[in-house]
């Protein structure tokens, strides 16, 4: 089980390049295990025993499970991901000349550890808007180039002495990619011409694209006996694909098992496809006027509910030891973090906390816990914000991994199969 569970989440992630793709990947599993697509435009006649799923914006999902009609008593069991990445964003009227070079004008997107990115063969990929019949409903497709098209080159050392010394990175300056060079007159926008042969389409018929780089090489098991996941966006797409694997196999009999993958949290959630939207409450109260329930019903099912927000820890650094918390090292094999912090950057409290040792527990699986150092600022999750809107019990937990935010990323395999039984006992009770 471990070595297909590791191989089926490489496949996942190497096909999911960004947010959006990410999304269809989800909908991909889903349709295969015949959930059910709800179209948020029209009406929805849903019954007991029923899979279904429904997405925002091409970059959000929400899939469930309806094992019972007691919803009010029983409640919604949730786990809750997201699957945008740091890294950068192309932007409009990109093209930029210096001397005989053609390179990229980007955005950085997120917190991205800006020097992963340097040297690495890099693709791009995002969704298209075409031209279309409604002038308010553009048709949107999604585009990977799927070849390494540019690379953002290092200084030489020779040019700049204080390199390994530590050097600010302008991202305006410095990160700025290369896509060719020419000895003749450009006249055309070489981008929106690769889109277009890639997309087999005109070019006159694209509007805009949201396009991002990623790290063209695949991911891959390292170690001795390959105990490592080394990969590109294991933040946060293996807590998605956790959790996918976890509602694909949901076996409760009581109330409602929701996955949902949110976009945009790596820039504070605040958009429309985000945790800090009404996307996951309009949507739970759809399901339950859809079983014939009054709006009353929600607001019973919402104390009686909980959630899993899933995102990924940070293992203690064999480097860097004093970084982590004294007392509370996270290791490797140890099964998922319990994320806890004293101002709430985590939703985990005593109450939550409990439920879902109880759960690993009782399932003779591993678990540790994770708090920062207290004179370090850690980072937030979809949960606080998701929590908040809903105003139900919830727990941060976490695959604990190295080198976060960087283009490349790396865990442990066991600790990524304890998530996902945990995530699948979590959908049996």
């Amino acid at each position: 089980m471990k070595n297909e569970l590791t191989h089926k989440l490489l496949k996942f992630i190497d096909a999911s390049p960004t947010m959006f793709h990410a999304t269809a990947s989800c909908k991909q599993r889903l349709e295969e295990a015949q959930f059910s697509f709800l179209n948020p435009s029209t009406a929805w006649q849903l019954q007991v025993g029923g899979k279904y799923y429904t997405t925002m914006n091409d970059s959000a999902i929400i899939a469930f499970c309806i094992h019972s009609n007691d919803v009010e008593t029983e409640g919604f069991k949730i786990i809750g991901t997201h699957g945008d990445v740091p890294g950068f964003r192309i932007k409009p009227h990109s093209q930029m000349q210096t001397e005989n070079y053609i390179k990229l004008n980007t955005e950085g997107y997120g917190g991205p550890i800006l020097s992963t990115w340097f040297d690495r063969p890099l693709s791009v990929a995002g969704r298209v808007a075409l031209k279309s019949d409604n002038l308010l409903r553009p048709k949107t497709v999604l585009v990977d180039v799927n070849k390494p098209v540019l690379i953002i080159p290092n200084l030489a050392i020779h040019m700049n002495r204080d390199i390994n010394n530590g050097v600010k990175i302008n991202k305006q300056k410095d990160t700025l990619p290369i896509l060719s060079y020419t000895n003749e007159p450009v006249s055309t926008n070489l981008m929106l011409d690769l889109l277009a042969k890639t997309l087999n389409v005109s070019a006159e018929d694209i509007l805009d694209a949201d396009l991002y780089l990623y790290p063209y090489e695949k991911g891959m098991r390292v170690g001795l006996n390959e105990e490592f996941i080394s990969a590109s966006r294991l933040d946060d797409l293996s807590m998605t694909y956790s959790g996918l694997e976890a509602i694909l196999h949901a076996s409760s009999s009581k109330g409602i098992s929701m996955f949902v993958c949110y976009d945009n949290e790596e820039i504070g959630s605040h958009t429309k496809q985000g945790a800090d939207s009404p996307y996951l409450i309009r949507t739970m109260e759809r399901i339950l006027l859809a079983l014939g329930k009054e709006r009353e019903a929600l607001f019973m099912a919402l104390e009686n509910s909980f959630m899993l927000s899933g995102d990924v820890a940070h293992l203690s650094h064999p480097n860097y030891m004093e970084k982590s918390d004294p007392t509370n090292p996270v290791l490797p094999g140890k099964g998922p973090a319990i994320k806890v912090n004293a101002n709430f950057s985590y939703t985990t409290d005593s109450d939550t906390y409990a439920v879902f040792a109880g759960i690993c527990k009782a399932h003779d699986i591993p678990f540790q816990v994770f708090v920062n150092r207290s004179d370090e600022r850690g980072g937030s999750t979809i949960g606080p914000v998701a929590a908040s809107h809903l105003g139900i019990r919830s727990v941060d937990i976490g695959t604990p991994m190295l080198a976060m935010h960087s283009a490349r990323e790396l865990m442990a395999v066991d600790d990524f199969v304890y998530t996902v039984q945990a995530m699948k006992a979590f959908f049996s009770l």
